[in-house]
């Protein structure tokens, strides 16, 4: 394809690149569905939407499934070691450490590059032939961001102990007619459509704080808090499906808790 229209097509998908909040789960070290991983054959593949990391056949399949088409590809090649290399004599008693005995560790080179599924039409990253800067910010969010499966493997290690609000315990709910739907969400007070909390009280689905910059939301989830005393709201976009969730930054309560509250809210 043609750069032009390969740019063309990347610029007509923008509309399905996210780039990663410190709140979204990132994978990045295996396949959700299959065993493939960086350095498997055809490498790994990021939806650029959810996070989640594919195969090179799997990628096709969450395409279809989703309609996601942007990816961040990485693989790793193993480099070629010569036979007829020297191996250094070892000076201190330690393995994998300069001056110690080789562990013979393979060493890998690592690829980076942007693919649009079904064609797979593959910018190189970093390029600047890469037409939009939400790409590559994008990206680089995607890769400095800590691995989910490194954040769960340590949370398999650590106690988590998470405190029990009072307010969910007995959260009391008002049957408004109020109904959340399952996407297309925005502010009901000024239509923005990110940095979106949902009022576990009401329903009502408000935007976020505003930063020192002018940039975020226009306090009307904070506002509405104040106006009617509905404490309790959860991030939209940050539920997984273990239940963890993003509170309101000063309000935590159990998952069970989550579960309850939200599945009243989706069944009215």
């Amino acid at each position: 394809m043609e750069t032009a229209n390969a740019q063309e097509l990347l610029r007509s998908n923008l509309s399905r690149v996210r780039i990663p909040e410190p709140t979204n789960r990132v994978y990045k070290s295996e396949c959700c569905v299959s065993f493939d991983n960086p350095r498997s054959e055809g490498g790994l593949y990021i939806d650029m939407n959810t996070f989640l990391a594919f195969g090179k056949d799997c990628a096709g399949w969450n395409y279809e499934k989703t309609g996601n088409p942007v990816y961040l590809h990485i693989k790793q090649t193993r480099k070629l070691i010569p036979e007829d290399r020297p191996s250094k004599k070892p000076t201190l008693l330690a393995i994998g450490i300069e001056g110690g005995f080789d562990n013979n560790e393979a060493e890998y080179e690592v690829t980076y590059s942007i693919v649009v599924l079904p064609g797979h039409v593959t910018f190189p990253f970093p390029s600047v032939e890469l037409p939009e800067k939400v790409v590559r910010l994008a990206a680089d969010a995607i890769l400095r961001a800590e691995g989910a499966e490194r954040k769960e493997q340590l949370a398999a290690w650590t106690a988590d102990t998470k405190k029990v609000s009072a307010h969910a315990m007995d959260l009391k709910q008002i049957n408004n007619g109020v109904v959340i739907p399952p996407s297309g969400w925005k502010c009901v007070k000024c239509e923005k459509r990110d940095n979106l909390w949902l009022n576990l009280t009401d329903g009502f689905i408000l935007c976020g704080r505003r930063n020192w910059d002018g940039t975020g939301g226009n306090n009307h989830a904070i506002d509405h808090y104040k106006e009617t005393g509905h404490p309790l709201a959860v991030k939209l976009g940050t539920i997984t499906s273990d239940l963890e969730a993003a509170g309101n930054g000063y309000l935590c309560f159990e998952k069970r808790s989550i579960y309850l509250i939200l599945n009243s809210l989706l069944c009215r």
